[in-house]
């Protein structure tokens, strides 16, 4: 079979003859790019006569599957599927698998930092120093006693909820269903209007869906304390930005830590979150650690080897 790796994936050249190797060895082709393109026409030449294609979270719509006519296998290096149109892929016969899991540990440690960042204005006190200023009588905050609000509480957010009890924080859950593990751990679960009229910090870890598409909009944003900060490393639309903009200029919240948006970035300079007050905004790096890549493309090429049956 002819089998198409259409970027780096974070791993080496002489990774990927090793591979080219291996898969020569069983009869099958392997092309490699070493460099990330993202416009559809690039991915189109490069995924035209391929019957397996591995993809990370470059956006992989219909206008570039319809010119990939013997496709029948996507080995996809990412979590989420919602870059990938799953209609066409499943009236085609093309089977689409994930990596879950590769990034469980990254995503939830960059969430931590985003609170701690917050809690502690690092950042901000960051630009003071090089600007030539102090302290003044600014004091932070420490995340040690906070109520921290977990919504979704799969790998991510269970692992949020770890680290969470191990800074001394009471946590908050909520999730389509309860899972004992998370009990366990000392999390309650609470409906989400309990979970963000109580929580300090409100993190998200839920899945893209028609269900939690701007599941944090206006009105779920009133009923947050005015002192709470909205972490969200999950998808972008999970929130509705623009309200998350203008509660933070009006002091609905007092602040929040994004990676995630409606699109990849970079962003436009007119996006709403970087013109927000006391918002930190990362450019989707949750997922991004040498660890996490490392397991990824062990997670990916094992796929792709199973799929083959080697």
């Amino acid at each position: 079979m002819k089998i198409t790796c259409v970027e780096p994936l974070g791993i080496s050249q002489e990774q990927f003859e090793k591979l080219k190797r291996e898969y020569a060895a069983h009869g099958h082709s392997f092309d490699y790019y070493m460099d990330r393109k993202e416009d559809a026409a690039t991915l189109a030449t490069r995924m035209h006569e391929a019957e397996v294609a591995i993809i990370s979270n470059i956006k992989l719509p219909t206008s570039v599957l319809e010119q990939c006519p013997r496709l029948q296998y996507l080995s996809v290096a990412f979590t989420g599927l919602d870059h990938i149109d799953l209609a066409y892929c499943k009236a085609h016969n093309i089977l689409v698998q994930n990596a879950a899991g590769y990034s469980t540990t990254a995503v939830s440690e960059l969430a931590i930092g985003l609170m701690l960042d917050l809690l502690r204005q690092v950042t901000y006190f960051d630009g003071a120093i090089r600007r030539g200023e102090g302290r003044g009588i600014y004091l932070g905050r420490e995340l040690k006693g906070k109520t921290v609000g977990v919504v979704g509480t799969g790998a991510i957010g269970t692992a949020v909820i770890r680290l969470l009890k191990a800074f001394g924080c009471k946590v908050l859950a909520y999730n389509r269903s309860e899972h004992p593990d998370v009990k366990e751990l000392g999390a309650s679960y609470v409906s989400l209007e309990h979970l963000l009229k109580d929580s300090d910090i409100v993190t998200l870890h839920v899945p893209l869906t028609s269900e939690t598409q701007h599941l944090i909009g206006a009105n779920e944003l009133k009923i947050m304390k005015p002192s709470a900060l909205l972490i969200n490393t999950a998808r972008g639309n999970v929130c509705n930005i623009e309200a998350v903009a203008e509660a933070l200029r009006k002091c609905v919240i007092l602040g929040a830590g994004f990676d995630v948006y409606e699109n990849e970035p970079p962003l436009p300079n007119n996006h709403p979150l970087l013109n927000a007050p006391n918002c930190i905004c990362v450019p989707h790096i949750g997922y991004a650690s040498r660890e996490a890549f490392d397991i990824r493309a062990n997670i990916v090429f094992d796929h792709v080897r199973q799929y083959l049956g080697l």
